[in-house]
């Protein structure tokens, strides 16, 4: 199976580059590239009116596929923001003074390097709780949250440093303080790994966005928030007050009710254009979270069982066994050169990347077994 043909102005960009960091910097299929121009020509066309378009089509649009992705109810559950960063704020602001955090110690940096700064001014208490073993991470995280009496617990369902998978979120969500404020950071599992939130809506946030695996490239962020509740968010821009626009602004500062209480302020939309054209082109050529789960799995196996005695990284140095398949769509190897060798490999015209002593490689639609054969190939020899 291959989606290659639907990635053609990005192949056809760089000729010869090997593109393996489909957890990074994910290539957009070529359908994106109309979108981009349609929010142009509906800013053209529209002038200031071009508002009513965004939220009366686009963003609806965009709020109905990531609903159905991840089996909410009501997409009207879901606000949009350019990055993750302004939901990991607008959070922190809704929280009690000098809180008590409580997540793993291999958070993305959008949330880690923000709490440890709060934590050089005494403004919040963190418990970290290791990643790894990984078998026996969620319970070690409930555990930790009961301990420090949490008002916030967040957590990645995928964690970007090694592509482990947090098994049985369910349980472990349910397990959890039911004062705790509870945020799952969807950021590699969002279309990478079937992810269905339908038992655990009312219960915890769920945060991502367009830039991976969804293939929308930036500016389509994205939280889940649990119905039922009010929420006043200390940071807050002027959309989350949307309906009271026109008032006088005394008294108490008015929000906009549900999500739209974490709307932040004026954005460029054209990442919302680019994820509604890529969420229909999967529907099109049936290109589901399952099937390009499935795809990327194969390609990874391929690639392992490729490995030999030329190849500067082994089957044994994966953060994650093959034969474990609660991994995301990249693996991880654990090598004291990662840096280095990720430096081999781009000047071999292939690109991939390393955080600390993991080399990561991703794996996506975009991408056949051709390209693993040349991978391997091209790996071959490599000494960092």
């Amino acid at each position: 199976m291959s989606f290659k043909s639907h990635f053609s102005r990005f192949s056809s960009s760089q000729p010869g580059r090997l593109h393996f960091a489909a957890h990074s910097h994910h290539p957009w299929p070529d359908v994106s590239f109309a979108a981009h121009q349609r929010a142009w020509l509906d800013a053209a066309a529209h002038h200031d009116d071009k508002w009513d378009v965004i939220f009366g089509d686009v963003l609806p649009e965009a709020q109905r596929h990531v609903a159905a992705e991840l089996g909410l109810s009501d997409f009207r559950s879901l606000v949009f923001a350019p990055n993750t960063h302004e939901f990991v704020l607008r959070l922190l602001s809704c929280l009690p003074e000098r809180p008590r955090i409580v997540t793993s110690d291999a958070e993305f940096h959008s949330f880690e390097r923000q709490t440890r700064r709060l934590e050089e001014e005494g403004l919040v208490t963190v418990t970290r709780v290791p990643a790894e073993p990984f078998a026996t991470f969620p319970e070690r995280l409930v555990s930790a949250a009961r301990e420090a009496s949490a008002h916030l617990v967040f957590v990645s369902h995928v964690f970007f440093n090694s592509g482990a998978m947090v098994r049985d979120v369910e349980a472990m969500v349910r397990a959890l303080p039911g004062d705790a404020l509870v945020v799952l950071d969807g950021y590699h599992g969002f279309c990478a790994v079937p992810t269905s939130l339908t038992a655990l809506e009312a219960r915890c946030f769920y945060v991502s966005g367009g830039y991976k695996y969804a293939m929308a490239g930036e500016g389509a962020c994205f939280l889940h928030v649990p119905p039922g509740r009010a929420f006043r968010p200390r940071n807050t821009g002027w959309f989350a007050a949307f309906g009271a626009l026109q008032d006088r602004q005394q008294g108490q500062v008015p929000y906009a009710a549900g999500a739209a209480a974490f709307q932040g302020a004026t954005f460029e939309p054209s990442g919302l254009y680019r994820l509604n054209a890529v969420m229909r082109w999967r529907q099109q050529v049936g290109l589901s979270t399952a099937v390009t789960r499935a795809h990327a799995h194969a390609l990874q196996r391929r690639f392992v069982a490729g490995l030999g005695a030329s190849h500067p990284v082994r089957p044994g140095q994966l953060v994650v066994p093959l034969d474990d398949d609660a991994r995301g769509q990249f693996l991880t190897f654990r090598t004291d050169p990662a840096r280095a060798l990720c430096a081999a490999m781009k000047a071999r015209h292939v690109v991939t990347d390393a955080r600390d002593d993991r080399w990561r490689i991703g794996f996506g639609p975009y991408q056949d077994e051709a390209d693993v054969d040349a991978l391997l190939e091209r790996l071959s020899g490599v000494t960092p």
